[in-house]
């Protein structure tokens, strides 16, 4: 008997283990009436989902800074060097991850059009699972440039992770379920026809921004209390079985 599976690349490594296990919490469940294929079995669509929340556990911190001036090659040199010897001291700190974000030039013009200045915006991305580790090393580097936003997710690893827990729960689901729509239409049991699994998350609080401000002024970004929220994690088993 064959056997087609659909998986996305992150469940795909444990689907391979996982598919063959019972599994136990289903967070939802549809069935469908039974229908005939061309080969005159009968058939039966269903479809299981087990959900669960999961505490975020990467911080991404964004710092940026703003300058004003008459030259636009002047303007850009500044900011460059800035944004290099930012970038430079926040890569001694192996704990946390530093980048370069968005970085924009723009002419000021008047009434008329005509230019009478120009303003640049660099930013610098912080990322790390040590909250605390981030939130020190942007406070030290708030003296050179401001917070501008904090936000929280959950890593690849834990996502992959918590994947891959509810893949067991989602299949026994739909095994589970398989066998008593089969039992119900008078049937002593199915075979697999076909199988789609799908894996889908959501973040549950917004990220905090921050309103910039001059870096002198700025609070140190380690008084702020990094805590993350929850991200909601759902796999989804979607497959056609023969009743028998």
């Amino acid at each position: 008997m064959a056997y087609r599976l659909a998986v996305t690349p992150t469940l795909r490594r444990a689907f391979c283990g996982a598919a063959l296990t019972a599994l136990a919490a289903l967070s939802s469940v549809a069935v469908a009436g039974p229908d005939e294929d061309k080969s005159g079995r009968p058939t039966l669509s269903l479809s299981a989902a087990a959900t669960s929340e999961v505490a975020q556990d990467k911080v991404t911190i964004t710092l940026a800074h703003e300058i004003e001036g008459s030259d636009q090659a002047k303007l850009s040199q500044q900011l460059n060097q800035l944004l290099e010897n930012t970038l430079a001291e926040a890569k001694r700190n192996t704990a946390v991850t530093a980048r370069s974000g968005n970085y924009n030039v723009w002419a000021n013009a008047d009434r008329n059009g005509r230019i009478t200045g120009w303003r640049g915006r660099a930013e610098l991305i912080l990322e790390s699972k040590d909250f605390v580790a981030a939130s020190k090393l942007a406070g030290d580097l708030s003296r050179l440039m401001a917070v501008s936003n904090v936000s929280f997710s959950l890593s690849r690893e834990a996502r992959e992770a918590e994947e891959q827990r509810l893949l067991a729960e989602a299949a026994n689901a739909f095994r589970t379920r398989a066998t008593d729509a089969a039992k119900a239409f008078g049937f002593s049991g199915y075979a697999v026809k076909q199988l789609d699994l799908s894996g889908t998350g959501t973040v549950t609080p917004a990220p905090r921004a921050y309103a910039m401000a001059a870096p002198a002024m700025e609070a140190k970004a380690a008084d702020l209390p990094l805590e993350g929220g929850k991200s909601t994690v759902t796999v989804s088993v979607r497959g056609t079985v023969y009743l028998q």
